[in-house]
């Protein structure tokens, strides 16, 4: 079916979309002088495109495409969930974090998620339906960086979004897949159901969708902006949603909705060679985890072979390392002290590095003690957190930076769907015990407070100015993600494109990981020989990134529909 004309969107746009899509089938970055957006949607990055185009700045094409990836990708992201955003505002030279995490309900207790007997709940009798739904964070985020730094009028950025929604899209091969793959989960809203399993038959691939009621919601927020959501119709509504669940009703109320504000954080930076790696801290254990890889490695002879089981073996421990760091030590820091700047210390990483070599694969890895008595006290936090998410990379034409990793946490969130968009489950990333072997975790619920993320949306210093901009969606597998294209580019020398549609080897837990059906298969004998558990499995990233030297190089995970357009 053909493009509905009401986008209005240059012949040169869509040939540049063409365009992108044949270079990343071809494993070449995309290349540009002077903006570029990488996005998990072609119509999110043609949306932001056009802004960048029309002299809108990283911002302001942030918020048109992440409206658009809330429309045609809602698995992922949305109004209503959250993410953290890393800016670079190129005229101060300054960094800046922005924390639009959601939160859990003011009647939330540490209890959420047992039974009756003080059991954890399995993970989607807690995730389908209200229990799991906490204050979304994305429309307050995306308003709060307009105000900050947009320069284009906040309503007319909604506006590709909500011409989209009126118009309809074509349902891609991916979101009809996954519908397919939730299709019972999805029946158990009838608002999803009825949007998602029209006449009670999943979406087709090519399927015309038109979402009315999103264009509606977007209408009112471009009129009285981010409060309209927090305030009035729209939060009794989700409210109403979450309390009378048809199954699993949750706690949230309008009042949790009107109470929720975004954090402005103080950035944070882990040196890595000649470079500083730059994101946000906690809740997000993204930055200080992958930060923590690369400080292990640092002294390490990392080779030129991406396909060395050695290495491989090197960095896979190196992570098993951090992850155990992050399951003791890592969530908000508004309610539990975390020794980020202990984690992340030179010498305590030296320390850590040493075991590196020394560990066999066979044993197990312990948290390590970093200087900061009190997180000692902790217990190891064993909460699942399963791939979605989406992530956008841009950098303007004025060299404005834009890094933004958002989500709705597992794909379709809680499955309950309100005025066009889904709710999220960001809860279940709280741990579902309160204890272990007597010792209280950090990363327990409480009232108000944000779940720990692996979220990890960066830019990468070298000299004060930005080179890289990256991120990934895919549950706490995007830390290692992430590292490893670092390491690939920055280390490797690959170019942008390459480092991210490198095969995926990862180790988070014991197990090491390999990406079906990729070279990355090739490694199982060496690793094996190791004494390494092997899992061969999809590894579905979503890598967008942004190389910035005299040219722009932007690169998309083949693994997934997104693409880099610039100019």
């Amino acid at each position: 079916m053909p493009e509905p004309a009401s986008t209005g969107a240059p012949v040169a746009l869509n040939q540049s979309i063409r365009a992108a899509q044949q270079a990343k089938a071809q494993g070449r970055p995309v290349k540009a002088d002077n903006w570029m957006i990488v996005a998990a949607h072609p119509l999110a990055a043609k949306a932001g495109a056009k802004v960048l185009d029309n002299g809108g700045n990283a911002i302001d094409a942030m918020v048109a495409a992440q409206m658009v990836l809330g429309l045609v990708e809602p698995q992922s992201s949305g109004l209503g969930g959250g993410g953290f955003l890393v800016y670079f505002d190129a005229a101060k030279g300054q960094l800046a974090t922005l924390d639009g995490r959601e939160t859990a309900p003011q009647a939330a207790t540490p209890r959420l998620f047992l039974d009756d007997s003080g059991a954890p709940l399995r993970f989607f009798d807690a995730v389908v339906g209200g229990r799991s739904v906490g204050v979304p964070g994305t429309p307050a985020l995306m308003q709060a960086a307009h105000q900050r730094w947009g320069q284009h009028p906040w309503a007319g950025l909604l506006q590709p979004a909500t011409d989209l929604a009126r118009s309809g899209f074509a349902v891609s091969p991916r979101l009809a897949q996954l519908v397919q793959a939730d299709a019972a989960h999805l029946a158990q809203d009838p608002g999803a159901a009825a949007y998602f399993l029209p006449g009670g038959a999943p979406l087709q691939s090519g399927a015309w969708l038109r979402n009315p009621a999103y264009a509606d919601t977007l209408d009112l927020l471009a009129r009285q902006g981010a409060h309209a959501f927090y305030n009035g119709p729209i939060a009794r509504d989700i409210a109403a949603a979450v309390q009378q669940a048809p199954n699993n009703p949750g706690l949230l109320t309008a009042t949790d909705l009107a109470l929720y504000r975004v954090k402005d954080r103080p950035p944070l930076c882990a040196a890595f060679r000649s470079y500083d790696i730059c994101g946000i801290g906690p809740p997000s254990s993204g930055t200080v985890a992958v930060g923590q890889i690369l400080g292990m490695l640092d002294g390490i002879d990392l080779g030129h072979d991406p396909m060395d089981p050695h290495t491989r073996r090197r960095i896979g421990q190196a992570t098993r390392l951090a992850f155990a760091d992050r399951a003791r030590f890592l969530a908000d820091d508004d309610f539990v002290p975390v020794p980020v700047q202990g984690l992340l210390d030179p010498g305590y990483l030296a320390q850590r590095a040493r075991l590196i070599e020394g560990a066999l694969a066979s044993e197990e890895v312990f948290p390590g003690r970093p200087a900061f008595d009190h997180a000692q006290l902790r217990g190891d936090d064993a909460s699942l957190e399963l791939p979605s998410t989406t992530h956008l990379s841009i950098v303007d034409a004025a060299g404005n930076v834009a890094s933004l990793t958002s989500t709705i946490e597992n794909g379709f969130g809680s499955r309950l769907m309100v005025r066009g968009f889904l709710l999220n489950n960001e809860l279940t990333d709280f741990s579902f015990k309160t204890h272990n072997k007597g010792r209280p975790i950090a990363n327990r619920v409480a009232p108000g407070k944000r779940p720990r993320s692996s979220m990890a949306p960066l830019i990468v210093l070298q000299g004060g100015q930005p080179v890289l901009a990256i991120g990934s969606p895919g549950g706490s597998a995007i830390i290692p993600y992430v590292a490893q294209t670092l390491i690939a580019h920055l280390v490797w020398g690959l170019d942008i494109q390459s480092a991210i549609a490198l095969p995926h080897a990862i180790n988070r837990f014991g197990p090491y990981q390999l990406e079906a059906g990729t070279a990355a298969e090739t490694l199982a004998p060496a690793l094996s020989a190791m004494g390494y558990q092997i899992q061969t499995r999809h590894l579905t990233s979503g890598l967008h990134a942004i190389s910035i030297s005299e040219t722009l190089q932007g690169g998309a995970d083949p693994r997934r529909e997104g693409i880099a357009l610039g100019r």
